[in-house]
């Protein structure tokens, strides 16, 4: 698992990754080891991820902003030691991922904008409104690095487009 700690979303989110990957192995008779690797900043991100990639058969990150922003520098060291990246979203997925699993931004914006209508046009009051989720969450697959991979996609994933 692949985060920066200095973004507090991304350490939450490689937990809970790391959670349900350990009750999954449980149900199911497997050990899922889950090392967390983590980087400060974007100095830091090449040494780690070459750890990382000598050390892991598979990676997850998590939306993570400095991620997002390092995904060739990512790519470059993990695809060449042939290491799978699963991301948590369908722009780090096109830069070094294989597949995502994710919130549709446009459907987070539609949600966003209804409870901002509830607010601003009804008067609702904030603590009154529940949480929204994103209930058609996207399921996408990198083709280019699934092939360079020679990972077979699972029905039901649709290519990110170029």
């Amino acid at each position: 698992l692949l985060y920066c700690s200095s973004e507090t979303n991304s350490k939450y989110q490689v937990e809970e990754v790391r959670k349900e990957l350990e009750k999954l192995g449980e149900q199911n008779g497997t050990e899922y080891r889950c090392t967390m690797y983590s980087f400060s900043d974007s100095n830091d991100i090449q040494s780690v991820v070459q750890k990382m990639a000598s050390e892991s058969d598979v990676v997850y990150v998590p939306t993570d902003n400095t991620i997002a922003s390092n995904t060739q520098l990512i790519d470059n060291i993990c695809a060449p030691a042939r290491v799978p990246i699963i991301a948590g979203e369908e722009g780090i997925c096109k830069g070094c991922g294989i597949a995502t699993l994710s919130i549709s931004y446009y459907n987070l914006g539609v949600a966003t904008a209804k409870i901002a209508a509830q607010i601003l046009l009804e008067g609702r009051d904030v603590s009154a409104i529940p949480i929204a989720y994103d209930e058609a969450p996207v399921h996408k697959y990198n083709a280019e690095i699934c092939e360079e991979l020679g990972i077979t996609v699972p029905e039901g994933y649709e290519a990110i487009a170029d």
